[in-house]
């Protein structure tokens, strides 16, 4: 694999901008995340663009079947095995002189929760929709953290070249459901499974493709001019004309200020498998996706561009190199200049926090980067003392809203298989918890030896798992307890609670919260109706808004 890298050589992104302050290089940055339901082909469209930018020689598919390779995104060993995206990863690669910073999220609505903390450090989204499916379960709740942060979404319409639904249908679907209205940029020639290519909605010119073997490079293109369409296309090009004039006449043209207002969404249509369409995307992310802005502070104003540095800690992630076991907590530039080296100020504690080990992030590949501008994703190696939701500043403070943790629905205890193994046992789950892999609730009563695993969904069981045994080689046995929802309280609730049946208090080490565990939301209702006064407030839920 090859992989260029925008920060090693200005030869390799272009030339420089004539502007070179933050917010000159911030206007050169695009951040986004893409979001989707499982099996609508995320991490193969995310290893597509990274190929229509030629920073990968060749693509990958998830499984990695037929002559493929597993894909870049797809990192940890249970990814590849599974064909899933149990965790977040960062692609950050030059286009059009441009710097791109691609951010794969989980689709496991069991890892929703790392997609959340991801969706706090972009600036756009672009929304993937299965042909056959249209908007599924986790797409919507995804959507619904996109809408509260105020992140405009791009939709990709993928697996055209498979069996689906009807093009106006699924436009019309995005409209009625979301109430986003729908702004075709480009719109398919033929049905579902008998994809013919696509018009450009700007001019009325067809591109048609050809596909390669097994998708590992680019398909090849073929410009068709409105007349010669006609004539080659027949009945298919005379659908997709009619469709496009009843898109005209109800106004789904496109317009920049409702897409950046979260009102409306500009769609396209492919197949990432057949990189079909990629190309395009990308194109429209540079030329219709907002450039990093001021981030707004916990007290209110916005952080301007050309503020001192500032960045946000959204992601901490161990072992993403296993011949190293280091820890790398993933930042996203705010405002100002980073340069490695810098000394910052850890704003939860005050500390000073050295710079000297940052990185850029390609996958699990990195490359050491010397200086990052607004947008950028900085990785820092060994960066034990942050956390998901931390803020990092330079000479000027200033403390970015935290990231929540969501409402956790199942719960384990855990228990080391090996006794000798209890000194690794307590380092894992130290560590796990402060990636935010897992939330770890303790008491007095049940101690460091068997710490309550709470998730929000039971894949993250088996990812500690995974990762205690591989990692620290400290294998557990994890005894699933009856809890389904958790409230946070305080000292008089939990004191009110001590040895109520069916009821569990317990600390949350991240932060100290009191989360009181009960079995079902009757006993819930129980407890508040014969104890109106105590606290017992919700956490966020899954796909839920701060």
């Amino acid at each position: 694999m090859t992989v260029v890298s925008p920060h090693t050589d200005p030869g390799e992104r272009g030339a420089p901008g004539p502007d070179h302050t933050p917010a000159g290089e911030a206007r050169r940055r695009r951040t986004f995340a893409v979001i989707s339901h499982p099996d609508a082909g995320k991490s193969t469209l995310t290893e597509a663009l990274a190929l229509h930018a030629e920073v990968i020689s060749a693509a990958g598919a998830v499984h990695g079947k037929g002559g493929r390779r597993g894909v870049t995104s797809d990192w940890m060993d249970m990814e590849r095995e599974r064909g899933i995206s149990v965790t977040s990863a960062v692609l950050q690669f030059a286009y059009r002189d441009h710097v791109i910073n691609l951010l794969d999220t989980p689709g496991h609505g069991d890892f929703s929760e790392d997609t959340y903390r991801v969706l706090a450090a972009v600036d756009a989204a672009v929304m993937l929709l299965d042909a056959a499916r249209g908007l599924e379960p986790q797409t919507l709740k995804l959507f619904d953290v996109c809408r509260a942060r105020g992140v405009p979404v791009l939709t990709f319409v993928n697996k055209w070249d498979r069996p689906g639904r009807e093009p106006l249908e699924l436009v019309d679907e995005v409209e009625q459901r979301i109430g986003l209205r729908p702004m075709p940029i480009t719109w398919p020639v033929g049905i579902a499974g008998d994809f013919h290519g696509l018009v450009e909605r700007a001019d009325g010119s067809m591109r048609r493709f050809t596909r390669t073997a097994h998708g590992a490079s680019k398909a090849g293109e073929e410009i068709l001019d409105a007349d010669r369409a006609a004539a080659e296309e027949g009945v298919d090009w005379e659908r997709a004309t009619e469709e496009l004039e009843l898109l005209g006449e109800i106004g789904a043209d496109f317009d920049p200020e409702p897409f950046h207002a979260g009102t409306a969404t500009p769609v396209m249509f492919g197949a990432a498998l057949s990189n079909i369409g990629v190309a395009r995307l990308l194109d429209a992310l540079v030329d219709l996706a907002p450039p990093p802005s001021p981030r707004p502070s916990a007290a209110g104003d916005a952080r301007p561009l050309e503020a001192p540095f500032s960045g946000l800690v959204f992601k901490v992630q161990a072992s993403m190199d296993k011949s190293h076991r280091d820890r790398v907590a993933f930042v996203r530039v705010c405002s100002g200049r980073f340069e490695r080296g810098m000394v910052l100020t850890h704003d939860a504690t005050g500390r000073p926090f050295a710079t000297k080990y940052a990185q850029a992030m390609f996958g699990r590949d990195r490359s050491t980067i010397d200086e990052a501008f607004p947008g950028d994703i900085v990785g820092l190696v060994n960066a034990t003392a942050l956390r998901p939701g931390d803020t990092l500043w330079a000479e000027k403070p200033v403390t970015f809203p935290t990231i929540p943790s969501f409402a956790p629905e199942h719960f384990s205890v855990a228990r080391v298989a090996d006794a000798s193994k209890t000194k690794q046992f307590r380092k894992g789950i130290e560590q796990l918890d402060s990636e935010g892999v897992i939330q770890v609730l303790s008491s007095d009563l049940r101690g460091d030896q068997a710490p309550v695993l709470a998730a929000v969904g039971p894949l993250q069981f088996e990812v500690v798992a995974a990762r205690l045994g591989d990692e620290f080689s400290a294998p557990v046995k994890l005894e699933r307890l009856d809890y389904t929802l958790a409230r946070r309280t305080d000292a008089a609730g939990a004191e009110a609670l001590k040895g109520s049946i069916g009821i569990e208090v317990l600390t949350r080490r991240s932060d100290g919260e009191l989360l009181a565990l009960f079995p079902h939301k009757w006993r819930l209702q129980a407890v508040v109706q014969n104890q109106p006064g105590l606290v017992l407030e919700p956490l966020i839920a899954e796909g839920a808004t701060p």
